[in-house]
C-alpha cells in the first residue's frame, strides 16, 4: 500500500510538518515520564485508528524499555493493573481530549482535576500539547493513508 501523499517530498506538507515535530521536541524536556507521554500518544493513536503512529510510538515505547504487557493493556487501562494513578489520569486526559467531539465540553472537570493532582502546570501543558500533537499527526497519517509496519525506533531522530 502506498500512502495518497508523500509528506516528506510534497514542500507544504514537509515544511508543515518540520514545524509541528520541531513542537513536539519542545515537549522532550518535561519531567513527564517519557513512558507516560509514550502511552498517552499510544492511547490516542488507538483511539483515532493511525497504525503508522501505533507502530512508531509502541515501538519507540519497547525501545525505550516500556514492557509489552504495558503496551498491549493500553487501549484497556482502566481494567489494567499495571498502570500507576498518575498514568492513569494522563491517559484519562488523552482519551478525553482527543474524543472531544463526543462530549459536549471536552475535557470534564474531573478528568483535569485528576490530572491536577499528579501534574503540575508545566507539566499538564506538556500533556495537553502532546495530545494535541499527536491527534495533529493521527489525522495527517490517516487522512493520507500513511502505511505502517516499517518505522524503526529513532527513525526520525
Amino acid at each position: 500500500m502506498d500512502a495518497r501523499l508523500n509528506r516528506f517530498d510534497n514542500p507544504v506538507a514537509a515544511k508543515t510538518l518540520k514545524h509541528i515535530t520541531a513542537a513536539g521536541r519542545a515537549l522532550a524536556d518535561s519531567t513527564v515520564p517519557p513512558a507516560t507521554q509514550e502511552l498517552v500518544r499510544i492511547r490516542a493513536s488507538q483511539i483515532n485508528g493511525c497504525g503508522f503512529c501505533l507502530d512508531m510510538h509502541t515501538k519507540e515505547a519497547a525501545a525505550a524499555g516500556e514492557t509489552p504487557t504495558r503496551i498491549n493493556l493500553v487501549a484497556t487501562w482502566r481494567e489494567a493493573a499495571v498502570f500507576t494513578e498518575a498514568e492513569r489520569a494522563a491517559l484519562e486526559l488523552a482519551e478525553q481530549g482527543t474524543r472531544i467531539a463526543d462530549a459536549a465540553g471536552g475535557v470534564t472537570d474531573d478528568a483535569w482535576a485528576n490530572a491536577a493532582k499528579y501534574y503540575d502546570e508545566n507539566e499538564l501543558a506538556t500533556l495537553v500539547l502532546g495530545i494535541a500533537l499527536i491527534n495533529a499527526f493521527n489525522r495527517v497519517n490517516v487522512m493520507v493513508r500513511q502505511p505502517a509496519g516499517d518505522y524503526q525506533p529513532g527513525q526520525f531522530g
